[in-house]
């Protein structure tokens, strides 16, 4: 069996994808074979995933890109809502707005005056256009009313270093990929990008505290080719929500920073269609595209 992953080895989507064929492999007893098919935003990965055979073999672990991709993309050779079926969500994980510490905000009121004073003369690091990094931050420049100058990257990792340098002032990073720098006092944290605080960061408040209704988060969850047989999806869904209760399965998850979703398919297939239609409106009102 194949989990087709749209990222490369060794980020946060990889290490999940891993653990998850690893707990499925034992509760069905059969391999899972992991395979990187990175491209344009992971589009590339889920065409190979539309155009297999629906017998539940292959799958693809999906994220919140596909709910991006649906319009920051003008001609995709499949529609993801249409030709994806659901199975099972994975997991939730919020990002971390950090500043450089010559920034001089303590605080999300404070950064929102400080870049309402410099119009355009604030840059926010991203890893890529449309990325969840990205998205983070757009999504902050909407509702916070704030004009930022998005530098995009090749890469998070690069972003997370010019900002250690200066050259930007804020990025909306990931946790797993900004905690050393946070816990060294390097980077200031302001705020975490979903609803609740982070148990990795229990003492940095949630942005909906400073901008109401804020909410970010990157997502993860598993679905088949469309027409795969609802007795395989129902199969598959049982297995997945034993491997997320798994105890010792949710303790490695937990260097993830993330929430286990679980739930049933129409749960996944609900969370796709509201994120689709929350990131179409970021998009269109920031005129971003793939480039």
């Amino acid at each position: 069996m194949r989990l087709i992953v749209g990222f490369t080895a060794g980020g946060g989507s990889d290490i999940l994808a891993r653990l998850t064929g690893q707990g499925l492999s034992e509760r069905v007893g059969q391999p899972f074979v992991i395979e990187n098919r990175t491209g344009a935003g992971s589009n590339i990965a889920t065409e190979l995933v539309v155009n297999a055979p629906a017998n539940g073999h292959t799958l693809l672990l999906a994220t919140t890109a596909n709910a991006v991709n649906a319009t920051l993309y003008d001609k995709l050779n499949f529609n993801f809502i249409r030709d994806i079926a659901p199975i099972a969500g994975l997991l939730r994980a919020p990002n971390v707005m950090l500043v450089h510490p010559s920034v001089p905000a303590r605080a999300v009121p404070e950064f929102i005056a400080y870049a309402v004073a410099n119009p355009a003369k604030v840059n926010m690091g991203s890893g890529g256009n449309g990325g969840p990094v990205h998205m983070a931050g757009e999504l902050f420049k909407m509702m916070a009313a704030v004009n930022l100058a998005h530098v995009p990257y090749r890469g998070e990792a690069l972003a997370l270093t010019d900002l250690l340098g200066g050259q930007v002032q804020v990025v909306f990073g990931s946790i797993p990929s900004s905690i050393g720098y946070i816990r060294g006092g390097t980077l200031r944290p302001l705020a975490v990008t979903t609803a609740t605080r982070s148990e990795m960061l229990p003492d940095v408040p949630p942005m909906a505290d400073f901008v109401p209704g804020y909410e970010m988060s990157t997502w993860y969850g598993i679905g088949a080719p469309k027409n795969t047989p609802a007795e395989v999806i129902r199969k598959l869904n049982f297995e997945i929500n034993a491997v997320l209760g798994n105890p010792g399965f949710k303790a490695r998850l937990a260097d993830l920073s993330g929430t286990v979703l679980g739930g049933s398919p129409s749960d996944l297939a609900k969370l796709v269609g509201d994120e689709t239609e929350k990131w179409a409106k970021v998009v269109k009102f920031a005129g971003i595209t793939p480039i």
